[in-house]
């Protein structure tokens, strides 16, 4: 193995690529480098979302096969657990870092620690902010995955396709509908929600839908650390204070499964029941919880985001710089910490909907027919 260097930020201009070996669907890095033994440390955020757990076997695996050691911590979702814990990936000699924060803006400390010690850091999935320390980025496109939320709700309302072309025979409305965000501390629920918005708010605007509680702004809709509890109990208030009247909530924006599952919780709580007049609910992650209440009629959508494709650019990421290569990217421009642009790499997203869970989940392999449907 090269020696480690840090590189420059790629010029603008820099070559859009093929995902190639990350685009496959299998768990196989692309990454044309071997490890020889040496350490990288994988810092995820919390258990208590499968997702999390899905990618951080997903980068470990794939990187063992790179043969290199993983150290795979989780936080459970508390800052000052995930500080220490990269603290102690770089005492024990870590080559580099792939890191999804719990908050892009608490790590300017240790990453600079990082830095000193000539270990490159790569953001998973969150955009680390507020430091120069932070090498590359991979992702997905969020601001897209906000738009495939809002035109999933627009799509079960049968305002629209799933394409976001309105429908021929498209009813009139006006639709009640809420939002819900995620949390503040994360960069990506802010890409969320103004991808969402921007389809959304015309509508909004013409009267076709209606936010009955007047909770529009990302600060009053936002959820901390994504809790589902959290989210349960604002939509409790929403129905209790806004829709006491018997007028009813016919689409809730969601941007996370976790949420969407305390929302059906608040909803069934207030008397809703599954049929014609229970509301679109969308999601994110293609939970298996979330896809069995697609299938349930519960959920009316996910957005599925494969993380073994992420954990493969990730893990090419870490290959490349510890070879001396420069990682492939395909944006330089949109993703500013607040100290520079971090380049960065974008995945596709899918909606999911009853009608395709097959298609997209189990032919993909990425949940099984016996585990959706036992």
């Amino acid at each position: 193995m090269k020696k480690k260097a840090l590189f420059a930020i790629v010029a603008a201009g820099a070559m859009v690529v093929s995902l190639a070996a990350c685009s496959s669907g299998s768990n196989d890095g692309g990454g044309s480098g071997k490890g020889d033994g040496g350490l990288i440390g994988v810092a995820m955020p919390t258990k208590s979302s499968e997702r999390w757990i899905a990618d951080g076997n997903a980068v470990k695996s794939q990187l063992e096969e790179q043969g290199f050691k993983v150290d795979l911590q989780y936080a459970e979702d508390d800052i000052p657990t995930q500080v220490s814990q990269i603290e102690n990936m770089i005492t024990k000699g870590a080559e580099a870092l792939i890191i999804a924060s719990i908050d892009g803006t608490t790590l300017t400390s240790v990453l600079q620690d990082a830095a000193d010690a000539d270990i490159p850091v790569i953001a998973y999935d969150r955009l680390i902010r507020d430091t120069e320390n932070v090498n590359y980025y991979a992702s997905f496109d969020n601001f897209k995955v906000g738009q495939q939320q809002a035109t999933s709700l627009l799509n079960g309302l049968g305002l629209t396709d799933l394409e976001g072309k309105a429908a021929a025979d498209a009813p009139k409305g006006p639709f009640n509908i809420e939002l819900f965000a995620g949390s503040l501390d994360d960069n990506n629920a802010f890409f969320f929600f103004d991808g969402a918005m921007d389809v959304l708010q015309p509508l909004i605007d013409d009267k076709t839908l209606v936010v009955k509680s007047k909770q529009t702004k990302i600060e009053q809709v936002a959820t901390l650390r994504w809790d589902g509890e959290t989210a349960q109990s604002r939509m409790e208030d929403i129905l209790t204070s806004t829709y006491s009247d018997g007028s009813k909530v016919n689409a809730v924006l969601s941007p996370y499964d976790g949420i969407s599952r305390g929302i059906i919780s608040a909803l069934e709580g207030a008397g809703y029941s599954t049929g014609a007049e229970w509301p679109i609910i969308s999601g994110q992650d293609a939970e298996l919880d979330s896809v069995k209440a697609i299938n349930g009629g519960e959920q009316y959508s996910t957005i599925f985001k494969d993380t073994r494709k992420l954990a493969s650019v990730a893990v090419d990421m870490a290959v490349a710089l510890l070879n001396g290569d420069k990682p492939e990217v395909n944006n330089t421009k949109d993703y500013d910490n607040g100290k520079k642009v971090v380049d960065s790499y974008l995945l596709d997203s899918q909606i999911v909907v009853k009608d395709n869970v097959t298609k997209v989940l189990v032919d993909s392999g990425y949940w099984t027919d016996a585990e959706i449907n036992g």
